[in-house]
């Protein structure tokens, strides 16, 4: 998965600014996701499967994480 990882697109979000003080989100090629810290891109990664992803991307849209 290592060589996977430093060929993937990583972005961060335009919010972030110069600071570059975010996290980065790659798409994985079975449709994943990816996800460190921008500020440490030889750090840990965390992976989700598709289904993971997909799961949390509603959660944020129906607000299932504000407190």
């Amino acid at each position: 998965m290592e060589s996977t990882l430093d060929e993937l697109a990583w972005r961060i979000s335009t919010f972030s600014g110069a600071n570059d003080n975010c996290v980065a989100v790659a798409e994985l090629p079975d449709g994943g996701r990816a996800v460190r810290n921008s500020k440490r891109p030889d750090g840990p990664v965390v992976t989700f499967t598709a289904s993971e992803w997909d799961a949390f991307v509603k959660g944020v849209k129906a607000d299932e994480f504000d407190g």
